[in-house]
């Protein structure tokens, strides 16, 4: 466990962000990797495997919910000194992990199809996208375990096991991809089946090795059978936390399906070239998005131990840090945009749609990233309803106006662009006023209470882990 409470917060936050960051590059590499071996596939394939991918952002909702009430609730109980209390949080989110996994591999097969029909453009993008949903779920499942397991080591300070662990899982993935997608070495091409099944067995591999972290090396939160009976208390709390914030992933999904709605009727070449930069978009945000999450178990610690104002300067440098590294990229999008796409297909207009989509949304990158620091302010002050009244509000100052102008004479892909940057940008304008109005109820009231710090049960000595 490392406490947060104490030392700079800058150095806390530049310690933490390069091993989540490394982390989430990893799982994101992994995700071009599969675009890159299937591209030679044709559109289609790159189109229908593109548009399979935003399932994940359905999926990850969930995924969130569990994330997010683990690290907030696990967190203050760090910063309270209270063991006895994160232990069960931990152990009721694992039995919450197995409940959704099994779900989503029973929703995944009954509903994968129906999803496709409803965003693909064509039979060929919607059989491709099916195919591999369906050999991608089982990684879909295993993930909330994973989840659960890299949170609850970020709530306690600790980053580098979870990232040790994606970077090993990524390098199976990319090692089994061309292997199973084009054949190589065995003469047995799966296709996009072989996409979807490379990330399913790298994530297994994953979600074994951290079983093995935590059995041998992690004794601040530890597995323990006999607190995996349903406690409606401890549920309570987690989604209490968790759900508000599992809404956000789902109205990114229900913007994504809006994108690939109006973008149907350009063509699979359109929705692969979306496909291909937004993923690229997502890569060259994670720096960003990896110093966002790192603020939030340095001021959940905080809250924790009623330090109100290393809350507001969490905020404060987080913020700083992310426009920056914002600026950056969004710079090397606007002037060097070929160096981020390149590879990824050999057709012309995919590739131009895919610039196009580039240089323009990235305008909105510095909002991203304060939207990015906001959210996970809210999860380290234990209230992710305002993230999900900022993200409700994009939504539907989106979709309407782009649905409403597919419809009529002149509508441009660009169109689709520039709303999406007005949108993003009226976002992040609420979430900082919502942030500003929580600090207001939130931080007068840890001044005032001033907690006693809670005296920690009699434990063996912990064995130490990696930061």
């Amino acid at each position: 466990m490392k406490d947060l409470t104490n030392g700079s917060i800058a150095k806390h936050i530049l310690g933490m962000a390069p091993p989540i960051m490394v982390g989430m590059i990893t799982i994101m590499i992994c995700q071009l990797v599969d675009l890159y071996f299937v591209s030679g596939l044709g559109d289609a394939a790159v189109a229908g495997v593109a548009a399979a991918g935003n399932a994940g952002f359905l999926v990850n909702a969930l995924m969130q919910v569990l994330g997010v009430g683990t690290v907030a609730l696990i967190a203050h109980a760090v910063g309270r000194k209270d063991r006895l209390d994160a232990n069960p949080i931990f152990n009721q989110a694992i039995v919450l992990s197995v409940l959704f996994g099994l779900f989503t591999l029973a929703a995944g097969a009954a509903l994968s199809r129906l999803y496709m029909r409803s965003i693909a453009a064509d039979q060929a993008t919607i059989e491709a996208g099916t195919t591999y949903l369906l050999w991608f779920m089982p990684a879909l499942a295993l993930q909330f375990a994973t989840q659960v397991m890299g949170s609850a080591l970020r709530a306690t300070g600790i980053v580098r096991p979870a990232m040790l662990v994606q970077a090993l899982a990524v390098v199976i993935n990319i090692t089994l991809a061309p292997v199973l997608i084009l054949g190589w070495g065995t003469g047995y091409a799966l296709g996009v089946a072989g996409a979807g099944l490379a990330s399913s067995i790298a994530v297994a591999i994953g979600v074994v090795m951290l079983l093995a972290y935590f059995r041998k090396v992690e004794r601040y939160v530890a597995f323990d059978p006999a607190q995996w009976r349903p406690q409606a208390r401890h549920l309570k709390r987690i989604l209490n936390v968790g759900l508000p914030a599992g809404g956000e992933f789902a109205m990114m999904f229900i913007f994504m399906a809006v994108v690939y709605f109006v973008l149907r009727d350009f063509g699979a070449a359109a929705q692969a070239g979306f496909g291909i930069g937004q993923r690229v978009l997502g890569l060259i945000q994670m720096p960003a998005l990896a110093v966002a999450l790192a603020a939030g178990p340095i001021a959940g610690q905080n809250v924790g131990a009623g330090n109100g104002e290393r809350v507001r300067e969490t905020f404060v440098k987080a913020a700083l840090i992310t426009s920056v590294v914002m600026i950056g990229f969004m710079c090397l999008a606007q002037l060097k945009p070929e160096l981020l796409l390149a590879g990824f297909s050999n057709d012309r207009e995919t590739m131009a749609i895919a610039f196009l989509f580039l240089r323009i949304i990235s305008l909105n990158m510095v909002a991203q990233g304060l939207i990015f620091t906001c959210s996970s302010m809210f999860q380290g002050l234990g209230n992710t309803k305002p993230v999900l009244w900022s993200s409700a509000t994009r939504v539907f100052t989106y979709s309407l106006p782009a649905i409403w102008l597919s419809t009529r004479p002149g509508f441009r892909m660009e169109h689709v662009w520039y709303l999406s940057i007005a949108a993003t940008t009226l976002q992040a304008a609420l979430s900082l006023w919502l942030l500003r109005r929580e600090f207001g109820k939130r931080l007068v009231v840890l001044r005032q209470e001033a907690p006693e710090q809670a005296v920690p049960e009699p434990v063996a000595p912990p064995v130490r882990a990696p930061a």
